[in-house]
């Protein structure tokens, strides 16, 4: 099952903390956003492995943007 990271503010993408093909944890901190001169950790919402990165550095994103796909374990 494929699960959305969806973006919760809008803000700068800083840092990209995971690959393509990486596998992960629900809750570990997958991205750095920047909203309001502030730094923000996004988590991912579920464990599995990154399917897809939608997102580059330095991109700007919108709330409700999807931001990277995980394939979700079973």
């Amino acid at each position: 099952m494929k699960v959305e990271l969806i973006s919760p503010i809008p803000g700068k993408i800083m840092k990209i903390l995971v690959s393509a093909g990486e596998a992960i944890n629900e809750d570990d901190e997958v991205l750095k956003m920047e909203s309001m001169k502030m730094e923000n950790p996004i988590y991912a919402p579920a464990t599995g492995t990154v399917a897809e990165i939608k997102v580059r550095e330095n991109d700007e994103v919108e709330a409700d943007d999807v931001l990277l796909i995980i394939e979700a374990a079973d």
